[in-house]
């Protein structure tokens, strides 16, 4: 299907931008939709459910973490994956969210602003 150019794509691009757009509001609707009937989740699918926060988690900061450098040097000294490991040893020892962010990003500043500057 060629469609005419229209401002900022084709007509193609744009159907299939509302035709996902539609299809995952559909998605997300049916689990509220799901939820908002059943008075209590199960417990064979409560129990997995612990696991999405810290999937989306490591999904979201851990690309940022690993790098490829020229050298294992410059890859161990990335100030980033320096500022991750402290966060990470936060988290194993505190298991507590804030201290864990608070404890990352000041590692992560002071790396980035006073020893590599």
């Amino acid at each position: 299907m060629t469609g005419a150019p229209l401002v900022g794509g084709s007509l193609d691009v744009w159907i299939a931008i509302v035709l996902i757009g539609i299809a995952t509001y559909a998605f997300r609707l049916s689990f509220i939709h799901l939820f908002g009937r059943i008075d209590e989740v199960p417990a064979r699918i409560k129990r997995p459910l612990r696991y999405v926060p810290p999937a989306v988690l490591a999904a979201l900061v851990l690309p940022d973490l690993v790098t490829i450098r020229p050298s294992v040097a410059a890859t161990l000294a990335d100030e980033r994956l320096i500022a991750g490991a402290v966060a990470g040893a936060i988290a194993w020892r505190t298991e507590d969210v804030t201290a864990t962010i608070a404890g990352g990003m000041v590692t992560l500043w002071l790396f980035r602003f006073v020893v590599f500057a």
